[in-house]
């Protein structure tokens, strides 16, 4: 399969999936509901972050927020598209799934953003005593992405001459 078809359907299945488990959550619980799946590891919640990473300017005027958070994600997606479009063909599956991965999850946030003004965090994870923020499929699929590209490209410079 092209890579550039496989990095659009990697795109396409993150936005539904993002979608689906935020409608989902929505419709099944009301805000700050938790639902323990594993005590003490592992929580569902319904989350709305009207901020970036971390409820960073959460406390930001509703304008200046949605200007600063709707612009830098769409200036993110912009430059991965570009890259992804830009890939020679022998970049490796890795670099497209990669980039594919941060693209469809910045478009997941992206959507509720602007249609809805926050984001639906909803999995809650815990380390010991350390409480990582609530977050959803779009952020993990960022988060995935981003670590496969630091990989791949510590890969590539261990092997260039």
């Amino acid at each position: 399969m092209n890579l550039r078809v496989r990095s659009a359907l990697i795109i396409f299945l993150v936005v539904i999936l993002d979608r689906v488990s935020k409608l989902y959550i929505r419709a099944s619980f009301a805000p700050w509901d938790v639902a323990v799946v594993i005590p003490r590891v592992f929580n569902i919640v319904h989350a709305e972050n009207p901020g970036a990473a971390f409820s960073m300017l959460a406390e930001a005027p509703p304008f200046v927020r949605a200007v600063l958070l709707i612009g830098v994600s769409m200036g993110v997606m912009t430059i991965v598209g570009v890259m992804l479009w830009r890939l020679p063909k022998n970049a490796g599956g890795l670099m497209f799934a990669s980039l594919a991965l941060v693209f469809g999850g910045a478009f997941g946030n992206l959507w509720d953003r602007v249609f809805r003004g926050s984001v639906t965090d909803f999995l809650q994870v815990f380390i010991g005593s350390y409480e990582f923020p609530a977050f959803n499929v779009a952020d993990s699929a960022i988060t995935i992405g981003a670590s496969l590209l630091l990989l791949n490209l510590a890969r590539n410079r261990k092997s260039a001459p």
